[in-house]
């Protein structure tokens, strides 16, 4: 019999076991950190053209949703390297992109076009995170949501003052940390 063990109750004898299991399980767990939201977990691989379509597809679909208008002249993409937790710059090629549009809606159909999309996003997959109406002279809007198949956020609302800027509304996309396909990913 294993000394440890003598003279100890069934109970303590399991509790060793559990608690030696569980010191096994941690020292064979790997130092390199590829959990879910690790900073050396695998990125997501879409090259920038195809997040673009993706954003310009995704914006679209929400004008349809509303009934708005685009104006494509507006629209602007920006790509950004990613930033990690402790403000780590990878060097290989991994990227956000927030890509955006305008709508010539009028400030008093703002309101209705944010509700739509409360509405209608959660049946398509998304995740509602905010969501205001402010009432005043000049009616706004904002509305946000997280794809949850693939962490996109898509961000929805009033711009512009009404006063020095005639109001618009924006639809815009913003990606999770994106790497390129065949880009090696940095590790940390």
């Amino acid at each position: 019999m294993n000394p440890v063990a003598r003279g100890t109750t069934a109970a303590g004898r399991a509790a060793l076991a559990v608690s030696t299991a569980l010191l096994l399980v941690a020292g064979c767990a790997s130092q390199d950190d590829t959990s879910p939201k690790g900073v050396n977990s695998p990125l997501p691989r879409t090259a920038r053209e195809d997040a673009l379509r993706s954003a310009k597809d995704t914006t679209a679909r929400m004008a349809r949703l509303t009934a708005a208008e685009l104006l494509p002249d507006t629209a602007k993409a920006v790509y950004e390297p990613c930033v990690g937790q402790n403000d780590e710059v990878a060097n290989d090629g991994r990227y956000t992109l927030f890509y955006y549009v305008y709508s010539p809606a009028p400030a008093a159909e703002h309101t209705r076009m944010v509700r739509k999309l409360r509405t209608q996003l959660p049946g398509q997959g998304y995740e509602v995170t905010s969501y205001r109406e402010f009432e005043s002279a000049t009616a706004s809007a904002v509305f946000r949501a997280r794809n949850k198949k693939n962490d996109y956020r898509v961000e929805a609302g009033t711009v512009g003052s009404g006063k020095s800027k005639p109001q618009r509304f924006s639809f815009a996309v913003r990606t999770p940390c994106l790497l390129p396909p065949g880009a090696q990913q940095q590790k940390f």
